[in-house]
């Protein structure tokens, strides 16, 4: 008959019962003390424990009745251990169990609220998850999910089906994780962008069971990028093309037909007189005006041609698969349409006409900035020719030439602003009623890069066309003022120093600031300089004119009217400026002793400035029977090389101060 063993029957057993009994106690101390549910455990081990004792006990004790005769007390031991060990076991089951559906709830309560749609899909398109924020993104809800399988198939615009296949092939065949910006049809039709991230989900044996995906609305933040990117790409006055654009375009035509002997053509429209209408309504009326024009435009040219505003009134076309000769004929109707507008502001109505340059692209060979060069030289050249006129690049025309000549001052001229190359000439201007006080005309030169002397006449044209013409004055404002402040002396010897005006310098009102700003900060007195002003300028911005000199007046300045006598009205407007000198036109100064309609202009101005109490001046005075002439005509004052060559106003600085130090 065989024998229950006990503990104190085998030294070995008894070894290894201990050691059961240590790792038992150790998983059941483990578990009560150091769970992951963030409550006691007690009860679910005594539960266990409890009900594995009720199984084993019964047995071993009908064994013992029956079978042994031995029921010491160390006879249960072994079944208490038994209970001990597959109890802790079945409760660590039951523990695990638990730890994982409570995980499980905890993923699904974070994951539905969420606000990104997250889903969970089988490889063959069931859906086994599906957060509730689905109904938010696609306007359905759970359930619609759960029935139809692969639904975000159905969903996807149709203009990104090719992108989202492409992506989902490399998911479910590479097991490649995703992420992409994409369209879907909301059920309620709408458009919703949204980015999709997804990832495969695969088994213990690295097989893909399915794919994990979360999706989240970005419609706000497309709206936003395409709102940047419109404002980017487009004017916002007009919203045409903007000149960034416009240019990116062009580049990108000449790139992909480099090989192409498709024609084109470049249309660049700039306006005429369109500064009249912000001059006198305003500009909102002007920006009104350009609006209704861009609309004009668009009716003209082709669905196949860009339109563009370059910047304030100019316009730009890219007429693409186009010969020279249609695009004439359609700027032709450009032309037509420009000149047959009529825009009215209020009381005020306006035409305006259009000067238009072309150019033609034959791919090859051109490049972005050579275009846009020869736009500017034509539309130049049709403006320069009386306006409103088209005029044709071509590569052989000689004003476009001596345009392009101008065109490469702009930078010698900003370059030479930027190292201070430029200096100061002087003029002696004679009193021709024997006056002690010296008179000069400050003139401008510049310094090329080798340190010779560049006369004006080759430069300041270009300084007026490209409107570096202000920031010529400037320096020559500034540069004035300094050095009298730094040679006080020569103001005790000296009348005056005339300053010459352009007309962007008479309409600009910084200037103006400009001036009042340096009369302070050099504490120069304003009553020792006498800015001249052309006639063309003055009579073509009366307002700021008149306005321009009595602002100065008021620090002592003067005035002179240059060349008066080119502007056969200008007596008329003579009287609504308050000049101090009038500097009579070298045209008429000049042939006066062989002319007699010279001489009869030049003492006609000289009486009418002298009634209307101004003193005269006379250019161009080449001769000393000219300058004779003048005096007994009785003309205050004589300018020319009869009397002094212009030279370095150092110079003239200098030796004024010796005679003065020698006296």
């Amino acid at each position: 008959m065989l024998k229950l063993v006990t503990i104190d029957d085998s030294p070995l057993l008894s070894c290894k019962v201990k050691e059961v009994v240590v790792l038992a106690s150790h998983s059941l101390l483990n578990r009560l003390f150091h769970n992951e549910i963030g409550r006691p455990t007690f009860h679910i081990f005594i539960k266990y424990i409890a009900l594995t004792m009720l199984i084993i006990y019964p047995i071993a004790s009908i064994q013992a009745f029956f079978f042994y005769d031995d029921t010491s007390p160390t006879f249960f031991l072994a079944p208490t251990l038994a209970s001990l060990i597959i109890g802790s076991l079945l409760a660590n089951a039951a523990l695990l169990k638990y730890q994982l559906q409570h995980k499980s709830e905890q993923f699904r309560a974070i994951a539905d609220l969420a606000q990104e749609f997250t889903y969970l899909r089988s490889t063959d398109g069931l859906y086994e998850y599906i957060s509730p924020s689905c109904i938010d993104l696609t306007g359905y809800d759970q359930q619609t999910f759960y029935d139809t399988p692969n639904l975000m198939n159905q969903l996807i615009h149709p203009d990104d089906i090719t992108i989202w296949k492409r992506h989902m092939h490399s998911v479910n065949n590479n097991g490649t994780p995703e992420s992409f910006d994409l369209r879907l049809l909301s059920k309620d039709g709408s458009t919703v962008w949204f980015n999709h991230t997804c990832m495969p989900v695969s088994d213990k044996e690295n097989q893909q069971i399915g794919v994990r995906s979360t999706n989240l609305d970005i419609t706000k933040r497309k709206k936003i990028e395409e709102k940047l990117s419109y404002q980017s790409s487009h004017d916002d006055l007009t919203g045409l093309f903007n000149r960034r654009e416009f240019k990116r375009l062009i580049q990108e035509m000449l790139t992909s037909n480099v090989h192409d002997k498709t024609e084109h053509a470049l249309c660049y429209i700039d306006l005429d007189q369109f500064k009249v209408v912000n001059d006198t309504c305003g500009h909102a009326a002007g920006d009104e005006m350009l609006r209704q024009l861009s609309v004009v435009l668009k009716k003209v040219i082709r669905a196949s041609d860009t339109l563009a505003r370059l910047g304030g009134d100019e316009f730009g076309i890219l007429m693409t698969n186009c010969a020279i000769e249609d695009a004439y004929q359609i700027a032709s109707l450009l032309q037509t349409e420009i000149q047959n507008y009529y825009f009215q502001f209020e009381e005020h109505r306006f035409r305006v006409t259009g000067s238009i340059g072309l150019v033609p692209i034959v791919g090859r060979g051109s490049t972005l900035t050579g275009l846009l060069k020869d736009a500017d030289a034509a539309c130049y050249m049709a403006k320069d020719s009386g306006r409103n006129r088209i005029h044709v690049y071509h590569i052989d025309d000689e004003d476009l030439t001596q345009r392009h000549s101008e065109m490469q001052w702009v930078k010698r001229i900003q370059q030479a602003l930027i190292e201070d190359r430029f200096c100061l000439y002087a003029q002696s201007i004679e009193s021709l009623n024997n006056s002690d006080k010296m008179h000069y005309e400050l003139l401008i030169r510049m310094q090329d890069e080798h340190g010779r002397i560049v006369p004006p006449g080759a430069f300041l044209p270009a300084a007026e066309r490209y409107n570096l013409i202000v920031q010529v004055d400037r320096w020559v404002i500034d540069n004035a003022f300094r050095l009298l402040e730094e040679n006080p002396r020569i103001l005790d010897e000296v009348d005056f120093i005339s300053i010459n005006l352009s007309g962007h310098s008479l309409t600009d009102v910084g200037v103006l600031d400009f001036i009042i700003s340096k009369l302070k900060q050099y504490s120069v007195d304003g009553n020792r300089f006498c800015f001249e002003i052309t006639e063309t300028a003055a009579i073509s911005h009366l307002l700021l004119a008149e306005n321009f000199i009595i602002e100065l007046k008021k620090f002592g300045c003067r005035f002179a009217l240059d060349d008066f006598g080119s502007g056969l009205s200008s007596f008329g407007y003579l009287k609504n400026l308050p000049v101090d000198y009038l500097k009579i036109d070298g045209v008429f100064v000049k042939d006066m002793m062989e002319d007699k309609i010279d001489y009869a202009m030049v003492k006609a101005i000289n009486q009418i400035g002298h009634i209307m109490g101004m003193q005269t001046i006379a250019e161009f005075v080449e001769h000393d029977k000219t300058k004779h002439m003048l005096k007994e005509m009785g003309v205050d004052y004589a300018q020319g090389y009869a009397i002094h060559k212009p030279q370095p106003f150092h110079e003239i600085l200098k030796l004024t101060l010796n005679n003065v130090s020698d006296s």
